[in-house]
């Protein structure tokens, strides 16, 4: 296996698996980005998403192809029908991602359709927030029973429980009234 083959291959490969799920995935998410506290998530979802993508496009592709030509086609770079397409797909998708803002610095906005009707945002959210609060809640009191007799201890533990208290019934009390509203 010389050099040619290798680039061949590692260039196949791509095309197969890679490259035009990728161009698909930036043109139908363009506002995705990869940096931040959640690069690590969004860099699996693309990944995921790309190779899936791919795949499930190189399946459809080859029926397709396989289904407008009697005689069939090689998927061979001496008949490249099916990477064509597959690059003809890539590119077509690429420009649309582009022309949406996928690679620019600052990523565009949403769509509109994406946003939440008010009482719907953050369910998941603020149930994470009242388990947070559940979990501080228990520690203290914990702590509480454990301290023994530091009067100053006490008073501001006291003082951080009624707080988390405060915090976690004022959350459980406005989404009550969003849900009921």
């Amino acid at each position: 296996m010389g050099p040619g083959n290798a680039v061949e291959t590692l260039a196949g490969l791509l095309l197969l698996f890679v490259v035009p799920g990728y161009a698909v995935t930036r043109a139908v998410f363009p506002e995705w980005r990869m940096r931040g506290e959640n690069a690590l998530r969004r860099g699996v979802e693309v990944l995921t998403l790309s190779f899936v993508l791919s795949v499930s496009l190189t399946v459809l592709l080859g029926y397709v192809l396989l289904s407008a030509f009697s005689g069939g086609f090689s998927a061979a770079w001496s008949d490249p029908l099916l990477e064509a397409t597959l690059a003809a797909v890539t590119l077509v998708a690429g420009s649309v991602a582009y022309l949406r803002g996928a690679f620019a610095r600052v990523p565009p906005i949403p769509p509109r359709w994406t946003e939440e009707e008010p009482g719907e945002e953050g369910a998941w959210e603020v149930t994470v927030e009242l388990d947070r609060l559940a979990r501080e809640e228990r520690r203290l009191e914990h702590d509480l029973r454990r301290i023994g007799a530091d009067p100053e201890r006490t008073r501001a533990l006291r003082s951080s429980l009624e707080g988390v208290r405060a915090e976690r019934e004022s959350l459980e009390r406005r989404r009550e009234a969003e849900i009921g509203a």
